[in-house]
């Protein structure tokens, strides 16, 4: 896949600057429709495994960072981490597949945020994915 290729992404979205470990595999994309935060990237040769399909640590990978966003985005900024994360793959993804999910806040406590999603391509299942990120007390910036 060209770097051209690569870069190519549907109206509507827009990359994250993400310059951490996932400027390594990404990028990111989000957009938001109607109020409700959506994120994808387009799968490539990096993404695969031995068998030539997407690797599933690439897949959960997204899934963190994207539902660590909105986790971010439901406690107003607050440094949150990721405690527990579980997966059930239903579905496999082939290299140049657009992957998405739409994370949804299941409940939020004063500490801890419970989250899931589902990952998809075309509308096909790939990953049903459930966390918990434990909230931080300070923000970035605090120098508390």
């Amino acid at each position: 896949m060209t770097d051209e290729e690569r870069t190519a992404f549907p109206d509507g979205w827009e990359a994250f600057t993400d310059p951490g470990f996932i400027a390594h595999v990404g990028p990111v994309y989000h957009r938001t429709v109607e109020g409700t935060k959506a994120f994808a990237f387009r799968t490539d040769e990096r993404h695969g495994n031995l068998v030539g399909i997407v690797h599933g640590g690439m897949l959960l990978t997204f899934a963190d960072r994207a539902l660590s966003i909105v986790v971010r985005d439901a406690c107003d900024g607050a440094r949150a981490v990721t405690i527990e994360m579980s997966s059930q793959f239903v579905g496999a993804a082939q290299i140049g597949d657009l992957i998405e999910t739409v994370p949804e806040i299941v409940r939020k406590t004063a500490s801890l945020v419970f989250v899931r999603g589902t990952l998809t391509s075309g509308g096909r299942p790939l990953a049903a994915v459930t966390g918990i990120w434990k909230v931080l007390r300070d923000k970035p910036g605090d120098k508390s």
